[in-house]
């Protein structure tokens, strides 16, 4: 962290503001956070955003459970992956 200049830390902290209040600030108005009308991987059928939608939280949270696996095994053994020589 030290390595990055001041100037450099506040271009970050500058851009990541100017990308969260430039997309969608006022999505929270309307209720709908996240839709921007893209129908290609939704559906306008509830029934199939739904099920799409809960398909891709258990994706979510098995990706999170195996990156805590890996921090777990990282914490036991010192190495997240194993020993390459036995593969």
């Amino acid at each position: 962290i030290s390595k990055v200049p001041a100037l450099g830390w506040a271009q970050v902290v500058a851009y990541a503001g100017f990308c969260e209040l430039s997309a969608g600030s006022d999505d929270w108005k309307t209720g709908t956070p996240g839709d921007y009308g893209f129908k290609v991987l939704t559906s306008s059928d509830p029934a199939e955003k739904e099920k799409k939608l809960c398909a891709e939280l258990a994706n979510g949270r098995l990706a999170m459970m195996a990156t805590i696996g890996m921090f777990f095994q990282d914490g036991l053994t010192g190495s997240a992956w194993g020993d390459w020589a036995l593969y």
